[in-house]
């Protein structure tokens, strides 16, 4: 076949013709195929079967239009065939959202001019430890990135060259004999109930959102993407309890990407204490009045959600958390993340002496397994607390046997 033209002792020449281009020029795309098996080498009519069977993939993807020619593509060129081919259609929004940011941050240029197949483990392994260095954070922060963000570029860039191992466009992929790099988890130090009665108290000075926001992230437990899409439709004001069944994973230009929770137990209903209750019932006609006003100017579309701009429009999925940041620094309260206030939620009920279990079910934990992991040190204090008291009673016992 004119088509596949052997070119040395273990290679062929494939060339697949693309028509007639705007320039009058007859378009071809060419790719060289090299065969080590010498078994294969050595059988005739397998290796024509072969070098048939990869010469019609081979034309199938240019006539596709998806074949990638390797020895012109630097890493940038790759990532927009991955993010078009691959990155666009598999990863969640969210998910693609923080790729896209690390990418465009760090990733690309560190790598984006280097030849796809020219990248080596030792590259990897030194990118990855300029970023365990001061100085490596692209933004108003001090410091280096934190080790999970770290392990997240490592995981950024498997995937990238995993496709690229998939597509043919490389043998080996560079980050298989790199070692992950290891997450070192930071304590969580939650507010404790003086704390809290302060953050309380300081709110009454902010905005009615941030207000109710606030308070019901410390009493439900709910993430910020379920507050986020928290709908007054899910919020049963007789009973005051929450059906939790859909959160925010982004927002952009005042549209939210409202998705079902990642698991089934995500998929939960929270009781709600009584004076937050009212307090939701006082928010519900205010927001109602707001919206009634605005006729026309609403542009809350199918949605009416609990946290959300004055005009019904989304907040953007890191308002909560850059709000919440400043609030804590002109207050001088000792740092925490607005994800935090889940675990301080979780730890006030420990304290209360509730059960796990019912702790978990709050939360939206896929086992009690997973509650006992991440607040085994609250749960042994609060154990220990409860023989305390048995000792009291104990004691108290001892004392009038005397």
């Amino acid at each position: 076949m004119a088509n596949i033209q052997q070119r040395g002792d273990n290679s062929w020449f494939f060339t697949v013709y693309t028509g007639v281009q705007a320039s009058g020029k007859y378009g071809r795309k060419t790719k060289t195929v090299t065969i080590d098996d010498k078994k294969l080498l050595k059988t005739k009519k397998r290796l024509q079967d072969y070098l048939d069977d990869e010469y019609s993939k081979f034309r199938q993807e240019v006539l596709a239009g998806e074949y990638i020619a390797p020895e012109k593509m630097t890493f940038k060129n790759f990532v927009t065939e991955w993010r078009e081919k691959y990155a666009n259609k598999h990863l969640a929004e969210r998910t693609l959202y923080v790729y896209e940011n690390s990418l465009k941050t760090h990733i690309i240029p560190v790598f984006g001019h280097m030849r796809l197949d020219q990248v080596k483990p030792l590259h990897i392994v030194d990118y990855l430890e300029s970023l365990s260095k001061e100085g490596s954070r692209h933004d108003r922060k001090k410091g280096s990135l934190s080790s999970g963000t770290i392990q997240y570029h490592h995981r950024i860039l498997k995937n990238i060259f995993s496709r690229a191992i998939e597509w043919r466009i490389i043998k080996i992929n560079p980050t298989n004999n790199v070692q992950k790099p290891k997450v070192v988890y930071k304590e969580i130090i939650p507010y404790d109930e003086k704390e809290v009665q302060q953050l309380l108290e300081a709110l009454q000075k902010e905005p009615y959102h941030w207000r109710v926001m606030i308070t019901l992230a410390l009493t439900t437990g709910l993430r910020r993407g379920e507050l986020l899409g928290l709908e007054w439709k899910h919020i049963n004001l007789k009973t005051g309890v929450i059906d939790v069944k859909q959160s925010v994973s982004s927002s952009t230009a005042g549209k939210a990407s409202v998705k079902e929770p990642k698991t089934k137990n995500s998929r939960r209903k929270v009781a709600l204490p009584r004076s937050v209750l009212e307090e939701l019932k006082e928010y519900y006609k205010y927001r109602a009045r707001e919206r009634d006003k605005l006729a026309d100017n609403w542009f809350g579309g199918d949605h009416f959600f609990v946290f959300a701009h004055a005009n019904g429009k989304a907040f953007h999925h890191e308002r909560p958390y850059l709000w919440f940041r400043q609030f804590v620094l002109k207050n001088n309260f000792r740092y925490i993340r607005f994800h935090d206030l889940r675990h301080t939620s979780a730890t006030l009920l420990i304290n209360q002496g509730v059960h796990a279990k019912i702790i978990s079910e709050r939360l939206g934990h896929g086992s009690i397994s997973t509650t006992m992991n991440i607040y085994g040190h609250a749960l042994q204090t609060a154990d220990q607390a409860a023989a305390d008291k048995f000792e009291n009673l104990l004691s108290l016992k001892a004392s009038t046997q005397k």
